[in-house]
């Protein structure tokens, strides 16, 4: 006993030194080489809560004329170096110089642009390789090799922005990254695949603002991004500003099923979040139309005073004889939800598309509103001429041919895609099977795999919640 307890002791002692050792490591090592960094001063992930113009313009998804949103999509300053240590330190800070910069399009990646090289494996991870004097070792990636790329521009907010909530979304940038406003560092970000959100309303001003992100091709997080496509970087889905009230809606959920014995009747749920500072008694207020515009559900709910802090409705309702959405009938209600001050003007308005249809293994066949479907489907990547920067043409192109050529359901391999995908599938009829941006193909799917090592719990949990809060009320996702 004594020299198992020895053995024991000796076990337990090593553990502590490589224990501690790790924590040192931690401490020392850039975040962008940790699989601990997935995000700072991220918001919480949630729906997309556009503010729209106009009712009519939800159905459309109109969201980008809104007077309270702001692409910032277009031609950026940057600036692209092949390691780290090379790279433009204070590009970030007011008063640099950046006219001597090139111009890049925002967003497309950079390698479809003439800087870097575009590298295509399947399921090894491209920086493997006595090219890089490297070998996988997550959750480090080379970094005498690991190209970062500066992106710089200004923008001016609208009058009408002044003493309302700014927030800034990323929705695709590869594969991490550090955001600054005016410099200040707002954080830092690693999925890819999902959009980071954060509150710049302390850091913006009248007149000109500057926004710069400093990207690095490779980092923790690409361990995860192993898919079997090109392997670009940068800035490849929109960037854009949107403006709330002080007391906003800062999340919503819809369920919208069918009772499993007619499949007649729709059950309607609406869960809403209400975040931000209130300055005294308001009112939630939703309304559900159908295709022609008609009302067929509508309710207002008081919303209690507070200096701070969240308020969560739930409601729910059964409407007989709905209209069912399905691939071949993609019958479409809108739900519009505002948010009211003590004077009864609107100050936030959001919604989405509602389809109510069921998704259930039935005698052990899948069936769509009680009915057994045959999927016929096809993977879809995102890729065009700027790389994975996917035009809305392109979308509806893609659409075409698969209605077209009788198809009825897409996978998105292997990630979740462009938001205005999802509203398609939804317009037009084709069920999604959604995937989270986590494949860590390179190191085997067996023993070796990421998934099972705790230490990556966070980052594979932070890629699924962020993907299903993101899409969680399109009928159109069916797995």
């Amino acid at each position: 006993m004594n020299y198992i307890y020895k053995i024991f002791l000796h076990f337990l002692i090593v553990g502590i030194f490589f224990g501690v050792g790790r924590l040192s490591a931690q401490a020392t090592v850039p975040e962008w080489q940790s699989q601990y960094a997935i995000g700072k001063n991220k918001l919480r992930p949630h729906t997309y809560v556009w503010p729209y113009d106009k009712a009519t313009n939800i159905r459309q998804g109109d969201y980008e004329n809104s007077r309270y949103y702001m692409s910032l999509n277009g031609r950026w300053k940057f600036s692209w170096v092949k390691n780290p240590d090379n790279r433009p330190k204070d590009f970030y800070k007011p008063g640099y110089y950046t006219g001597g910069w090139a111009d890049i399009k925002v967003p497309g990646n950079w390698e479809r642009q003439g800087y870097g090289t575009a590298i295509y494996v399947n399921e090894s991870y491209e920086f493997d390789d006595p090219l890089f004097n490297f070998k996988k070792n997550p959750p480090l990636v080379p970094y005498d090799e690991n190209e970062v790329g500066s992106y710089w521009r200004s923008f001016t907010l609208p009058l009408d922005w002044k003493d309302r909530r700014t927030v800034i979304c990323c929705e695709g940038v590869t594969s991490f990254y550090y955001i600054w406003v005016n410099g200040h560092l707002l954080g830092y970000n690693q999925g890819s695949k999902t959009p980071a959100e954060w509150d710049i309303t302390p850091y913006v001003k009248e007149g000109k603002n500057t926004v710069a992100l400093e990207v690095y091709r490779w980092s923790a997080g690409s361990y995860l991004e192993c898919q079997d496509m090109w392997r670009l970087s940068g800035i490849e889905r929109d960037i854009y500003l949107y403006s709330t009230p002080k007391q906003y809606i800062a999340d919503y959920q819809v369920t919208s099923t069918l009772d499993k014995e007619t499949y007649t009747d729709g059950l309607f749920a609406l869960e809403t979040t209400i975040g931000g500072e209130a300055e005294g008694a308001a009112t939630l207020s939703y309304r559900l139309e159908d295709a022609c515009g008609k009302t067929i559900l509508e309710k207002d709910c008081p919303v209690q005073s507070k200096e701070s802090g969240n308020f969560i409705f739930f409601e729910k309702e059964t409407l007989p004889k709905v209209k069912r959405w399905s691939a071949e009938h993609p019958y479409l209600y809108t739900l519009i939800i505002s948010l009211k001050d003590t004077s009864g003007e609107i100050i936030h308005l959001t919604g989405c598309n509602v389809g109510f249809r069921t998704s259930e293994i039935k005698d052990g066949r899948f069936c769509i509103n009680g009915v057994p479907i045959l999927v016929k489907g096809a993977n879809r990547h995102e890729h065009s001429q700027l790389g994975r920067t996917v035009s809305k043409e392109l979308m509806e192109q893609d659409i075409r041919l698969m209605k077209q050529n009788n198809l009825n359901t897409v996978r998105n391999s292997h990630y979740p895609t462009h938001p205005y995908w999802y509203h398609l599938c939804d317009l037009y009829g084709l069920y999604i099977i959604d995937e989270a941006n986590i494949e860590s193909h390179g190191m085997g799917y067996g023993a070796a795999s990421l998934a099972k090592d705790s230490t990556w719990l966070p980052a594979h949990m932070d890629r699924v919640q962020r993907m299903y809060e993101r899409s969680k009320n399109h009928p159109a996702i069916i797995i």
